[in-house]
C-alpha cells in the first residue's frame, strides 16, 4: 500500500527469519495516524526509492537500507547464482541447500557474506525503531528494544567427582539476566546479538563486551548446563576450556580445577628460515631474478617460559594447561596487547606485513630487509634470529658501504669500503659479484652473506659504468649524473670542480666570447647554445643540440667551429649530413664564417686521400659517402665529428651507424630536432656515438632503461635516464624562444568619484580610520590586521562602485562611467577587449550595462563550467568583442591572443598577478600591439596603494602574493597615509 509523503510517516526496520538464510532485516516506511501511531498502511523502502523519503532519513538510515537490500534473497541469487541460468527462487534454494547434494562450500560463502553485513546492521540499529515482522507480513507486529549498553558474559566450570558442569551467566546494567527458557534467539553469531522475549508484545536485543561468539551461548537458551563426563574431561579442558580462557572471563570451581594468573614481560622474536616456495603459496612474491628461493618470517612473543605466535590476535590471554595426578591447572598469562600491536605496526612500517604471524618473501628482498633493519630491530627490543635447524648459517649483522668520489684530471676516482659486520671486502670484488648477478658469498667465518637488493638499485649504475684497472677504480667524467645522483641521495661523498658542477644547468654556464671571424649576431637563446657547446668542448664531452627546426642549429654550430679555429689553430672537423643539406651548409658557412676553409667531400671525383683534410677547417660529406668511404675516413683523427639530422643513425645495427661509430675524433656533436622517433633505443644509438659508454652497452640499456620505461612505464627509471643525458642534450622549443612579441603600451586611467560615491567613501573612510588607529594603539599592528584588511577591502569596493557594498545604491560611479566611455570607444573601432577584476560583483555590474546595451560578451569566473566554450567564443566570434574575467578564474591558463586591449578595473596587491592577466593577450601568437588600461579612482585608497608600492621597494622585490602579507609589512605611518 502506497505511503504518502504529504502525510506523517515513520521509517521502521523489521526482523524476520528466512528458511535458508537465517535472520534477516527489511526496511519499511509506515504511515502515521492523527495520533502519530503506526497504521497498517506501509511499503517497503529500498535504495531505489529511499530519496522519496529523505526528509526522515539520516546517514545511518541510508547505510542500513543499502545493507538490508544486499541480504534479501533476490540479491543473494543475483550475486551467488550466476552459474544458474534463469533459475527460480525456490529451485535455487532447494538446489543449494539440499541436505544430501547441496553445495556446502557455496552455503558457507553465502553465510559469511550475510553474517558480515548482519553484524554491521546490528550496530547501526541502536536508536532506531525495530520490530519483529508478523506472520502476515505486517512489519511492526512486536517491538524490539535494542539495548545501547552492552551485556557481559562469564563462563563457569564446576568440577564434581564424576563430571564437570559448564554454563554461562549474563549480566546487563549490573543485574544478572535470566535468559534460559525465554524464547531466546541468537540473531547474529560474530559478534553475538541475543534476542530475549520481554512480554507478549515485545523483545529486548542485547550485544556483548569482548566480541562474544554467539555459538557459545546458543546451547544454553534451552538448558541449564552442559555435562562433561570425567573420562573426556582432560581432552575437553585442553581443546575447549583453554581456548575459552584466552578470550573470556572464566570462573573455575570444584576439587582439582585451578586457574593461576602469571605476569611476564613481552619479548618479541622475529625468526626467519630459508625455504623452497611452491607456486601455490598464496603469500609468496615473485622475485626479480625469477628464483623460487624464499625466506619465511615468523613473529613470536615470548612471555617468560611461554611462547605465543604473533600476528593480529584478539585473544587477551596466553593459556597453558598442566595436569598433575587428579588436578588441572590453567596458567593464564596476560598479554600486553598494546605492545604487541606496536611491534606489529613497527614491522609493517618497515615493510614486513606479519598480521597473519608469518609472511614469505623472496630471498634477496628478505636479506635486503635484514641488512637495513635487523640492527634497528635489535635496538628496539625485537630479537632477530635464524631458525636453528637451517642448513646454511646466514650473516644477519649490519652490512655497510661507503663511497668517496674525487675528480681527477680526466676521470673520477672511486674509493669505497664494503663491510659485513667486522669483515671488509674489496669494492672491486663486490663489483664482480653484482655484474655477474651473484647475490651470495662466504665470509671468512663461514657465514653466508647476501648482497642486499638495495645495493643493486643504489649502486648498480656506478658499478656498471666504472672502469677497473688493477686496484684503481674510475668513472668517466661524462657520467656526471651518476655522481650527482649518489651525492644527492647521500650515498657517496663527492668533491669536484665547481666548473663541472655548472653542467647541471646550462643557463649557469659561463659566457664565452664570440669569435672575431663570425659574421652575424646570435639571438640570446642561440648564444646560450653556443656557450653550452664551448663548455662541453672544454671537457671533451660530446653533446646533442636538439632544438626545434628553424631555431638555428646550423648557425650555433658554425659559431662554435669558428671559435675552435681561432683557439686551436689548424684542426680539421668532419660534418656528416643528408645529401639535401650540403648546399645549405656551404652557403651558411660562407655567410657566417667566411674564414672557415670548407671541403665538400662528395661526388664521384672526390680526392680519397685523407691527408688533404689537413688543408681544411671543415670537411662536409653525406651519410652515403661516410658509409662507402668509412675505411678512408677512419684513417684520420678529427677535432670534431658532427652529425646533422643524427636520427639517421637511430638504428644501432644499421651499416651507417656502425660506420660512423668507427670514426675517430677528439669530440663529437649531433644535431637533430627529433632525437627519439620510435623508441628509446634511438636515443641510445645517437648518445653512444656522442659520448661512448654514457648509456652502457646495448644489452644493459635495454634491460635497465628501455624495457622498464617502454613496457612498464617506470617513472623512476625514466627520471634516472633523464638525469644521465640531461647535461648533454640541449633542447629548446619554438614556444620558448620565438621571435620577440609586438610591444605593449600601459596607461593608468585616473577616474574622479561621483558626488554620491565620494560622500559614501569619505564616511566609511573616517569611520574605519578612527577605529583602526584606535585599535593599533590598544592591540598593536598585528592585532589590527583583520580590521585593516576589512576596511581597505570595503574602501576599494566603494572606489569601484558603491553598489558592490550596498545593493540599494542607485547612483552612478565615476570609474564605471570612465570604463564605459573607454569601452564604447574601443568597440567602435572593432577591437577585442579583456576586462579583469578581482571582484565578481564588479563584473556583474558591468555585465548589466552590456546586457542593457545588447553588447555580446564572453564571461568567466569561478562558477563557469565550460571555460573553453567561453574562450572559443571570444577568440573566434567576431561579434564577441568583450571578455569579462575574474582574477582567480582567469589569471592563468588562457590563451587570448585575439585581444588587443586589456582593461584592469582595480589594482591588485600582487603586481605579478596583474602581469599574468596581461599575458593572457600579450603572448606567443599575438600579432598586434597590446594596450593595457589600469583604472584607478583618484583620491582613493587605490591611488595610495600604487604610490606606497612604488615607495616600498622591498614589497615589489618580495612579490607580495596576498593581501594579508601586504598588511604585515605596513607601518602605522603607512596606514595613516592610506586612510588620510
Amino acid at each position: 500500500m502506497k505511503v504518502s509523503t504529504d502525510l506523517p510517516y515513520q521509517i521502521v526496520y523489521s526482523l524476520f527469519e528466512h528458511q535458508y538464510l537465517g535472520y534477516l532485516f527489511e526496511s519499511f516506511v509506515v504511515q502515521l495516524d492523527s495520533n502519530n501511531k503506526l497504521t497498517l498502511q506501509y511499503q517497503n523502502i529500498s535504495h531505489l526509492n529511499a530519496n522519496e523519503f529523505s526528509e526522515k532519513l539520516d546517514e545511518k538510515d541510508y547505510e542500513l537500507i543499502e545493507l538490508m537490500d544486499a541480504i534479501q534473497q533476490d540479491a543473494i541469487i543475483k550475486k551467488f547464482g550466476k552459474r544458474f541460468k534463469k533459475i527460480s527462487t525456490e529451485k535455487f534454494f532447494l538446489t543449494i541447500y539440499d541436505k544430501e547434494k547441496g553445495d556446502k562450500a557455496l552455503q558457507q560463502l553465502i553465510h559469511e557474506y550475510i553474517e558480515e553485513r548482519r553484524a554491521k546492521i546490528m550496530n547501526l540499529l541502536v536508536g532506531k525503531l525495530v520490530f519483529e515482522m508478523g506472520n502476515d507480513g505486517v512489519p511492526h507486529a512486536k517491538t524490539i528494544r535494542v539495548q545501547a549498553e552492552k551485556a557481559t558474559v562469564r563462563f563457569h566450570f564446576h568440577r564434581n567427582p564424576d563430571n564437570t558442569h559448564y554454563y554461562p551467566t549474563i549480566k546487563h546494567e549490573g543485574q544478572v539476566l535470566d535468559f534460559r527458557q525465554k524464547g531466546g534467539m541468537v540473531i547474529c553469531h560474530h559478534p553475538a546479538w541475543l534476542l530475549l522475549k520481554k512480554d507478549s508484545t515485545s523483545f529486548d536485543l542485547y550485544s556483548f563486551e569482548g566480541n562474544v561468539d554467539g555459538k557459545k551461548l546458543q546451547p544454553f537458551l534451552r538448558k541449564k548446563f552442559i555435562n562433561i563426563p570425567k573420562k573426556i574431561e582432560a581432552s575437553y579442558y585442553s581443546k575447549f576450556v583453554a581456548p575459552l580462557l584466552e578470550e573470556y572471563d572464566i570462573l573455575a570451581r570444584g576439587q582439582g580445577l585451578y586457574i593461576e594468573t602469571e605476569k611476564f614481560d613481552c619479548e618479541p622474536v622475529l625468526e626467519f628460515a630459508e625455504m623452497q616456495s611452491s607456486s601455490e603459496n598464496l603469500f609468496s612474491k615473485s622475485s626479480e631474478n625469477n628464483t623460487n628461493e624464499q625466506i619465511s618470517f615468523h613473529l613470536n612473543y615470548q612471555y617468560g617460559p611461554y611462547k605465543v605466535s604473533g600476528g593480529k590476535n584478539d585473544k587477551r590471554f596466553l593459556v597453558e594447561l598442566k595436569e598433575e595426578e587428579d588436578s588441572f591447572t590453567f596458567y593464564k598469562i596476560g598479554r600486553d596487547e598494546n605492545y604487541e600491536k606496536r611491534v606489529l605496526d613497527l614491522l609493517s612500517q618497515k615493510g614486513l606485513d606479519l598480521t597473519r604471524g608469518t609472511t614469505y618473501i623472496g630471498k634477496n628482498e628478505a636479506f635486503s630487509w635484514l641488512s637495513e633493519y635487523a640492527h634497528e630491530m635489535e635496538n628496539l627490543g625485537v630479537a632477530v634470529k635464524q631458525v636453528a635447524n637451517s642448513d646454511k648459517k646466514y650473516f644477519v649483522g649490519q652490512a655497510t658501504i661507503s663511497v668517496e668520489i674525487k675528480e681527477n684530471k680526466d676521470w673520477f676516482d672511486i674509493h669505497a669500503i664494503v663491510k659485513f659486520g667486522a669483515f671488509e671486502i674489496p669494492f672491486i670484488q663486490l663489483r664482480k659479484l653484482i655484474l655477474n648477478n651473484t647475490k651470495e658469498f662466504v665470509l671468512p667465518n663461514g657465514e653466508i652473506a647476501v648482497i642486499p637488493d638495495s645495493w643493486f638499485a643504489k649502486y648498480g649504475d656506478l658499478l656498471h659504468f666504472m672502469d677497473a684497472q688493477e686496484d684503481v677504480l674510475m668513472l668517466k667524467k661524462h657520467h656526471l649524473a651518476v655522481v650527482h645522483d649518489l651525492q644527492d641521495s647521500n650515498l657517496a661523498s663527492v668533491s669536484f670542480n665547481r666548473k663541472l658542477e655548472k653542467l647541471r644547468d646550462f643557463e649557469k654556464i659561463e659566457d664565452f666570447a664570440m669569435p672575431e671571424g663570425f659574421k652575424g649576431e646570435l639571438r640570446p637563446y642561440q648564444k646560450a647554445g653556443y656557450n653550452w657547446m664551448n663548455f662541453l668542448a672544454s671537457y671533451n664531452f660530446g653533446g646533442c643540440l636538439a632544438d626545434d627546426m628553424g631555431l638555428g642549429k646550423t648557425v650555433q654550430t658554425l659559431a662554435m667551429l669558428q671559435a675552435q679555429k681561432e683557439s686551436s689553430g689548424g684542426l680539421t672537423n668532419l660534418l656528416i649530413m643528408p645529401t639535401s643539406l650540403l648546399y645549405n651548409w656551404e652557403m651558411e658557412a660562407k655567410k657566417f664564417t667566411p674564414e672557415l676553409k670548407v671541403l665538400n667531400y662528395t661526388g664521384s671525383n672526390r680526392n680519397k686521400n685523407p691527408q688533404i683534410f689537413d688543408w681544411y677547417d671543415l670537411v662536409i660529406t653525406s651519410y652515403g659517402i661516410a658509409r662507402i668511404d668509412s675505411h678512408i675516413l677512419q684513417e684520420y683523427f678529427f677535432n670534431y665529428i658532427i652529425l646533422d639530422e643524427s636520427q639517421v643513425i637511430k638504428n644501432p645495427n644499421s651499416n651507417i651507424a656502425k660506420a660512423v661509430k668507427e670514426l675517430k675524433s677528439r669530440r663529437k656533436l649531433i644535431l637533430t630536432g627529433t632525437p627519439i622517433e620510435n623508441n628509446t633505443l634511438d636515443l641510445w644509438s645517437q648518445m653512444t656515438f656522442a659520448n661512448p659508454g654514457l648509456l652502457g652497452t646495448q644489452n644493459f640499456f635495454k634491460k635497465e632503461y628501455q624495457t622498464p620505461i617502454e613496457r612498464k612505464n617506470d617513472e623512476e627509471k625514466y627520471q634516472k635516464l633523464h638525469a644521465i643525458i640531461k647535461p648533454f642534450i640541449l633542447r629548446r622549443h619554438k614556444s620558448q624562444v620565438a621571435t620577440e612579441l609586438p610591444g605593449k603600451i600601459e596607461k593608468v586611467q585616473y577616474c574622479e568619484m561621483s558626488d554620491a560615491q565620494k560622500k559614501r567613501y569619505d564616511e566609511v573612510k573616517s569611520s574605519y580610520r578612527n577605529e583602526i588607529l584606535e585599535q593599533i594603539e590598544t592591540q598593536g599592528l598585528k592585532g589590527s590586521q583583520f580590521m585593516l584588511l576589512k576596511g581597505l577591502t570595503e574602501l576599494r569596493q566603494l572606489a569601484n562602485h558603491p553598489k558592490m557594498v550596498d545593493e540599494t545604491y542607485d547612483q552612478t560611479s565615476g570609474k564605471m562611467e570612465e570604463v564605459l566611455r573607454a569601452l564604447d570607444n574601443a568597440l567602435g573601432k572593432e577591437h577585442k577587449i579583456l576586462i579583469f577584476s578581482q571582484f565578481v560583483k564588479h563584473l556583474h555590474i558591468l555585465k548589466g550595462h552590456l546586457d542593457e546595451n545588447k553588447v555580446d560578451y564572453a564571461y568567466l569566473d569561478g562558477s563557469t563550467k565550460d571555460r573553453q566554450q567561453e574562450v572559443n567564443k571570444f577568440q573566434n566570434n567576431k561579434k564577441c568583442q568583450v571578455f569579462l574575467i575574474s582574477l582567480k578564474a582567469g589569471g592563468l591558463g588562457l590563451n587570448l591572443t585575439a585581444a588587443d586591449y586589456v582593461f584592469i578595473l582595480d589594482p591588485w596587491w600582487n603586481p605579478a598577478i596583474e602581469a599574468q592577466a596581461v599575458d593572457r593577450a600579450h603572448r606567443i601568437g599575438q600579432e598586434n600591439q597590446v594596450f593595457i588600461y589600469k583604472f584607478i579612482t583618484k583620491g582613493s585608497v587605490e591611488e595610495k596603494i600604487l604610490a606606497l608600492q612604488k615607495n616600498k621597494l622591498d614589497l615589489a622585490n618580495n612579490l607580495i602574493s596576498t593581501e594579508e602579507s601586504f598588511m604585515k609589512k605596513l607601518t602605522k605611518e603607512d596606514i595613516e597615509a592610506l586612510l588620510n
